[in-house]
């Protein structure tokens, strides 16, 4: 079964396209205003006129209301959403099936509460305390094994090119996300096409 990938935390067209170019399935923009891959709604809606049916825009956001959340993916022209806060599960009801919510996992109590949250669809991420995510951390993946067995699990947190065939083969996840892992070095709002090259490559050969 062919393994999708999400490239999160684009924050141009430019880039955008890159990924479109190289077989991407998805396209993360991060809505969190502490986030360095932070995007604003005009910049969102470029990228996703400029991408069209060519792969999903997804927009990451985290703690809005539902109103808000609703009006944001019409603005912004967003095929789906990721609740990546600490949203109840009653948040994601109204938004599905173009929403999932993101677990932030440290240990099996974390993956225990996606039984809390309707939808076919679950991302998985590192848990840190200083930020919701793109902290290039790695979490316990046989944690996510079973999870991965009865949802549409999305792996993230840490996947670069040398360990993202072991994590497909240890997970067997629907799709696999990059942010940190595919950037230019040192600088999150650009991505390196060597790089989103290699992760690829690497999905491909696992």
């Amino acid at each position: 079964m062919k393994t999708h990938v999400k490239i999160c935390g684009v924050t141009n067209v430019r880039d955008a396209m890159v990924c479109v170019e190289l077989g991407v399935d998805a396209i993360g923009l991060n809505f969190v205003p502490a986030s360095p891959r932070h995007v604003d709604v005009e910049t969102a809606k470029q990228i996703s006129r400029a991408v069209g049916s060519r792969a999903l825009v997804v927009g990451v956001v985290a703690n809005l209301t539902v109103q808000s959340m609703k009006s944001l993916a019409s603005d912004a022209g967003l095929g789906c959403l990721q609740l990546h806060g600490d949203e109840p599960p009653s948040d994601l009801l109204p938004l599905l099936p173009h929403a999932y919510k993101a677990l932030r996992v440290a240990d099996a109590s974390d993956v225990a509460r996606a039984e809390l949250y309707a939808g076919e669809y679950l991302l998985a991420d590192t848990k840190s305390a200083t930020a919701l995510g793109g902290t290039g951390a790695t979490f316990d993946w046989s944690l996510v094994t079973e999870l991965a067995k009865t949802r549409k699990l999305t792996l993230a947190g840490g996947l670069v090119p040398s360990n993202v065939a072991d994590a497909i083969r240890a997970v067997s996840p629907y799709c696999v996300d990059a942010a940190s892992g595919v950037e230019t070095p040192g600088d999150p709002r650009n991505k390196d096409r060597a790089r989103l090259e290699a992760f690829l490559a690497s999905v491909r050969s696992a």
